[in-house]
């Protein structure tokens, strides 16, 4: 007769271990205090429903149970946080959203289901028809765009200010009814930066939150909320994920805004949500915008992350810093580069000594301004398509912050439907080239667009 496995001394026991006699730690979920490399790690990730996954699981679920009638009328008004339906909050997205307030030093996160839906939310949140805000001019085209004609069918008007340096234009445009203030640390495509603590000094003194597009930066180049800004986003599509395979926004919340104190108004937040019921601020204090916006912009409009992407967003954040400090060199590197080459006319990227920005590059961003920028070929629109159809390794597409080179011809696309005039005021003529810098060999990047750049020479240009 054979004898059982449980008797082999040749298989291992299968009797319970003995208890340690010496103590067992616990895993570590409360990272406040630890560096920026170990958060964007672990920030979010916690054992809440008991399975010890290591990676947090995808939820495909549109909605969940209430325990209650008392519960889903708490959920509702927002007196008690938790899930209450996909479109605004899925377990999915909770580490996402944990993880990328840590490392913008922020409240709390939302996230939706692109950069476009974060602007509209916040902003939307923030000012209704008749009400007003106040832009940088030099911000990513699409914005502009959204402000210009969907904003305007909505009532809602933007002015701009094209030297944000001076402050008497500031004052010239924002009036009582503004809202907020908008602006980019790093904007797309001429990386003409911006000094968000001198714009958040403007904010202060006329008491408007700033909110601050952050994409290009990413929190690993600059935290804007350390400098002054009420509410951060980002376009995570790009950097924060870094592989191009899914579309996504985050908004954060800095929780430093006075809203009650405010002598603008804010109803959204300082009026009760429910007739009974207290308001957004009284329930969540210094997260308050996050759970109004949360609850009542996200959950009405619905620009909802998919819970696939919301995972692909959290992979792509665990390596930001090793992503960015090569995006970053390898921009520097060609930026200097391009500058030497004679059929280049100018190239925009602040980290150049003879920049105008210089100086602001080297105090914020430690002389490398991120791995967006333009340059422009001296033979103009001609030379342009030459040496567009000419790159190999860079990709011909538009998106930017991937792990791929990109380069994009701007004033056949993302400016196309300007004019003329407002595309001389922005910088941008006909043979301007925007470059993603991603994380390819540099060498064969440089090589790439001296080949291109060897072909609008042969032509003559």
């Amino acid at each position: 007769m054979s004898s059982s496995p449980q008797s082999d001394p040749d298989l291992p026991s299968t009797s319970p271990a003995a208890a340690p006699s010496h103590a067992v730690s616990p895993p570590l979920y409360e990272w406040d205090g630890l560096g920026f490399e170990t958060r964007q790690v672990h920030v979010g990730d916690t054992d809440e429903h008991g399975y010890r996954a290591r990676v947090a699981p995808i939820y495909l679920t549109a909605g969940y149970r209430f325990d209650s009638y008392q519960q889903s009328w708490d959920r509702f008004t927002g007196e008690e946080p938790g899930q209450l339906y996909s479109r605004n909050l899925n377990p999915t997205h909770l580490v996402a959203e944990r993880r990328i307030a840590s490392l913008e030093g922020g409240t709390g996160a939302i996230v939706v289901g692109s950069g476009q839906a974060a602007i509209t939310t916040s902003l939307l949140g923030l000012a209704g028809a008749g009400e007003h805000i106040v832009s940088t001019a030099s911000i990513y085209s699409g914005t502009q765009i959204l402000f210009n004609r969907t904003f305007a069918r909505l009532g809602v008007t933007v002015g701009y200010v094209w030297d944000w340096t001076d402050e008497a234009e500031w004052d010239a445009l924002i009036r009582p009814e503004t809202k907020a203030i908008f602006t980019e640390t790093i904007p797309n495509p001429k990386n003409d930066i911006v000094d968000i603590a001198a714009v958040a000094r403007v904010a202060r003194r006329h008491g408007i939150p700033l909110v601050v597009d952050n994409t290009i930066a990413s929190p690993y180049l600059t935290r804007p909320i350390e400098d002054g800004a009420d509410i951060v986003i980002h376009s995570s599509t790009k950097f924060l994920a870094g592989h191009g395979a899914g579309l996504s926004g985050v908004i954060v919340d800095g929780g430093r805004f006075d809203w009650a104190g405010s002598s603008r108004s804010y109803p959204g937040i300082t009026d009760p949500v429910a007739p009974g019921k207290p308001s957004m601020l009284e329930t969540h204090g210094a997260s308050a915008l996050e759970a109004y916006l949360r609850l009542g912009i996200v959950n009405d409009i619905g620009p909802a992350l998919s819970p696939l992407n919301s995972f692909l967003l959290q992979q792509g954040i665990e390596t930001l810093s090793l992503r960015m400090a090569r995006h970053v060199d390898s921009a520097h590197a060609i930026a200097h580069w391009l500058r030497e080459q004679p059929e280049v006319g100018r190239v925009d990227y602040a980290g150049l000594a003879d920049n105008p920005l210089h100086e602001l590059a080297q105090r914020v961003y430690r002389g490398r301004p991120g791995s967006i920028f333009a340059f422009s070929l001296a033979g103009g629109r001609a030379a342009a398509e030459v040496f567009y159809d000419a790159l190999r390794i860079f990709s011909r597409m538009t998106n930017i912050g991937d792990t791929r080179s990109m380069a994009l011809p701007v004033s056949a696309t993302t400016h196309v439907s300007f004019s003329q005039e407002h595309r001389d005021r922005l910088g941008i003529d006909d043979g301007l080239i925007r470059l993603s810098i991603g994380l390819e060999t540099v060498d064969d990047l440089i090589a790439d667009l001296r080949h291109a750049l060897d072909a609008v020479a042969d032509a003559g240009l």
